[in-house]
C-alpha cells in the first residue's frame, strides 16, 4: 500500500461501542501505527465500552460502577472518537449524520468504508404497560437505576407505616430465563437477603424473588441438565421459577402472566426480548429478522465498502447450514474479522471468510455458584463460577480494569455489601419506590 504524503486519506466509519465495534476499533488501531494514511473514526453514544457480562454485579453491589467502564480515550490512542446520536445513514451518499453537543447539532460524516456494529435495543412486544414500568438490564444506568430501586424499596418496607404494603415493595419479577435473567435475579436475590439482617422490620418471608421464562427449564441455551440445576439452586435460596408462562403486562402494581396468574409488585425487570436497531430498518439493504444481510466476509452484498456484524448482523455459518447466534463472543471476534477484511480491501488483497464456532457459555446464579458449558462439558456449582470470574476478567480490557476488579471481588468476600442509595435530595428515593420505572430512570441514574 502506498502511504506517501500524496496518497488519498480513506475514512473508515464504525458505527456503535459495543463488543463488536470496540474490537473492530482495536483491531484497526493496530493498523494505524503503520499507515498514515488511514482515518478511523468511532461513532458511539457514550464515551466509554461498557463491559455488560458484569453488569448484575454493578446492580448487586458485587463491584463499583467505574471498574467495568473503559474510558474510550485511554482504550483507544489513534482512533478517534465521536461521542453523539446517529440520525441517519446514507449509503448512497457515503456519508453518515450524527448529532451531538448541548444543543444538537449536527454533522456530517464522510466514508470509505463503513462498519455497522449498531447492536441492540430492547424489544417489549407492545405488551400493556412493559415499556412504561419496568426497568431493563443493558446499560449502565439501567444497572443504578435497579440498585437504587432495590436499597429504596427495602427503606420503605421497613418503615412501621409500610406494614401492609410490604409484599408489593418486596417482590421483585424478572422476566426472561436467558443468561441475563437468571444471573439478574440470582444477583439480587442475594443482594436483598443479604440486606435484612440490616433492616430489624424485615423478615426473609416478606422477600418474594419470582422468574418468569417460557420455557420448561431457565438457561435453555445449556440444555435441561444445567438448566435443572440452577433451578433447584435458585429455589433453595428462596427463589421462585414460574416456566412456560409469559409476562403479558403490568398494571397498576400488578403483573399479569399469559396463565392466568397475577402477581403483585411495583418493581418488574424486563430481559424478555431484544430487537436490531431500528436505523438498519431506513437502509436499502436485504435484511433477515430485522438484521443486515451479510456475506461470509460480513460484508452487505450490492454495497462496496459496507459491513455488518453483531446484532446488526444476520452472519452466515457454513459449519451448521444456519446463522452465527448474536452474542458478545462472536461479535468480538467478527469485528476483528470485518476489520481486518476492510485493510484487506483497501491493500487489493483476498478478504477471509469468517469462521468461528461457539468455545462455551457461562451464568453466575449467585451465592459463588454457576453452570458452564465448555467445550461440550458441562459444569456447576463453584467451579462454574469460578470460571465464570476467571473467563471474563481475562477478557475485561485494561490491566487497570482488571486489577480494580479482582479487588472489587476480594474485597467482597471480607466485607457487607453497600446499601447506600444516592439519590438528588432525601425525599426522591421514596417518592421512585412507587413511580414508574421509566419515569424516574434518567434522574437516578444522573444522581447516580
Amino acid at each position: 500500500m502506498d502511504s506517501s504524503p500524496a496518497s488519498p486519506t480513506r475514512r473508515v466509519l464504525i458505527l456503535g461501542g459495543g463488543f463488536g465495534g470496540i474490537y473492530a476499533a482495536l483491531e484497526l488501531e493496530k493498523q494505524l501505527a503503520r499507515d498514515p494514511g488511514l482515518e478511523v473514526t468511532l461513532v458511539t453514544r457514550d464515551n466509554y465500552f461498557l463491559f455488560t457480562p458484569m453488569l448484575h454485579e454493578v446492580a448487586a453491589s458485587d463491584l463499583e460502577v467505574s471498574t467495568i467502564v473503559s474510558p474510550l480515550r485511554k482504550l483507544l490512542r489513534r482512533v478517534s472518537t465521536f461521542v453523539g446520536t446517529i440520525e441517519s445513514i446514507d449509503l448512497a451518499g457515503r456519508e453518515v449524520v450524527v448529532s451531538h453537543g448541548f444543543d444538537g447539532h449536527t454533522h456530517r460524516l464522510a466514508y470509505d468504508h463503513l462498519i455497522l456494529a449498531l447492536g441492540s435495543t430492547t424489544n417489549f412486544f407492545g405488551l400493556p404497560g412493559v415499556e412504561r414500568c419496568a426497568l431493563t438490564m443493558k446499560s449502565l444506568g439501567d444497572a443504578l437505576v435497579l440498585r437504587n430501586r432495590l436499597i429504596t424499596h427495602l427503606e420503605e418496607a421497613n418503615g412501621e407505616c409500610a406494614a401492609g404494603a410490604r409484599q408489593p415493595l418486596l417482590t421483585f419479577v424478572v422476566a426472561g430465563g436467558g443468561f441475563a435473567g437468571v444471573e439478574t435475579l440470582g444477583a439480587i436475590n442475594d443482594f436483598v437477603r443479604e440486606a435484612l439482617p440490616f433492616y430489624p422490620n424485615l423478615r426473609p418471608e416478606h422477600v418474594r424473588m419470582v422468574l418468569v421464562t417460557p420455557d420448561e427449564v431457565i438457561l435453555p441455551e445449556l440444555g435441561p441438565r444445567l438448566g435443572r440445576y440452577a433451578q433447584r439452586k435458585l429455589a433453595a435460596r428462596g427463589a421462585e421459577i414460574v416456566t412456560r408462562a409469559k409476562v403479558r403486562g403490568i398494571e397498576g402494581g400488578v403483573v399479569t402472566l399469559s396463565d392466568g396468574r397475577t402477581i403483585e409488585t411495583t418493581t418488574l425487570v424486563w430481559t424478555a426480548g431484544t430487537a436490531p436497531n431500528p436505523l438498519l430498518a431506513t437502509l436499502p439493504v436485504a435484511r433477515r429478522n430485522g438484521r443486515v444481510t451479510v456475506n461470509e466476509c460480513l460484508e452487505v452484498p450490492g454495497h462496496a465498502g459496507v459491513w455488518a456484524l453483531g446484532d446488526s448482523a444476520s452472519v452466515p455459518d457454513p459449519a451448521s447450514g444456519g446463522y452465527h447466534p448474536p452474542t458478545a463472543q462472536h461479535a468480538l471476534r467478527q469485528g476483528r474479522a470485518a476489520a481486518r477484511n476492510v485493510v484487506a480491501a483497501l491493500r487489493g488483497r483476498p478478504k477471509r471468510p469468517f469462521r468461528f464456532a461457539t468455545l462455551g457459555q457461562l451464568a453466575a446464579i449467585g451465592r459463588r455458584t454457576g453452570v458452564a458449558q465448555i467445550f461440550g462439558i458441562n459444569f456447576s456449582g463453584f467451579v462454574a463460577w469460578w470460571l465464570w470470574r476467571t473467563i471474563y476478567l481475562g477478557k475485561l480490557p485494561r490491566f487497570e480494569k482488571k486489577v480494580r476488579v479482582a479487588l472489587d471481588w476480594t474485597l467482597d468476600l471480607c466485607f457487607a455489601k453497600d446499601f447506600a442509595c444516592v439519590t438528588m435530595h432525601p425525599a426522591a428515593g421514596a417518592a421512585a419506590a412507587l413511580a414508574p420505572a421509566r419515569e424516574v430512570a434518567m434522574a437516578e441514574a444522573v444522581a447516580s
